[in-house]
């Protein structure tokens, strides 16, 4: 059996635990039930091994074999094939899958992740920029809304695609950007109950907290 390494900082400051996105790869793998192991690497002074790997200095990546992979999607598409519970056999599904991934990925993270950052740094300034922003992510989630009160998971049964959609609507929901959207707050819930979630979570927690 290949060996499969999980990528991730030995350490990074308190405010982004628990969302650093080795969590989507933790999760995944939990889900699957596929073996796997996490190595830590500096998070101060990257070197060119990082680089070799993930060239723009982020995590995670994914060694599977003579396999390295680096981007959260295109890891959770990897383990996809390697895993019916993450990416079903039935084409119309699989295309569905694929489609909700990558509109987790981009038209709904494309607004969610500037947002947050702004409240990471808590920077409230009220500007036209901001403005546009706020205007942005809740056209995105006003248009997930629906699709989430219709269903429980994006595609049927839970898959990747539901990994990246709710870790999206996660951060969100970190600064209750979620209150006037309880269908999507109700789908976070349910996801972020699952007991894959919940040991990937505390895993990760701990990773970074050993190194304290």
């Amino acid at each position: 059996m290949a060996d499969r390494v999980l990528y991730t900082f030995d350490w990074v400051p308190e405010l982004p635990r628990g969302f650093v996105r080795d969590l989507r790869v933790r999760w995944a793998l939990e889900e699957a039930g596929l073996p796997y192991r996490v190595q830590g690497v500096p998070f101060k002074n990257r070197g060119d091994p990082h680089f070799a790997h993930q060239p723009f200095g982020q995590v995670p990546w994914l060694t599977d074999g003579d396999i390295s992979i680096f981007e959260s999607g295109a890891i959770l598409l990897h383990l996809g094939e390697r895993s019916p519970s993450l990416m079903p056999a039935d084409p119309r599904c699989r295309a569905e899958t694929q489609q909700w991934l990558f509109a987790a990925l981009n038209s709904v993270e494309m607004p969610a992740l500037p947002w947050a950052l702004f409240k990471f740094a808590g920077d409230e300034a009220d500007t036209p920029g901001r403005r546009h922003l706020e205007k942005f992510l809740a056209l995105r989630l006003g248009h997930m809304e629906p699709v989430l009160a219709a269903r429980e998971w994006l595609v049927g049964p839970f898959t990747l695609a539901d990994i990246a959609m709710a870790d999206v609507l996660r951060l969100v929901d970190r600064f209750d950007g979620l209150a006037a959207y309880p269908a999507c707050r109700a789908y976070v819930a349910r996801a972020t109950g699952r007991p894959a979630f919940q040991k990937a979570h505390a895993d990760q927690m701990a990773h970074f907290a050993a190194a304290d």
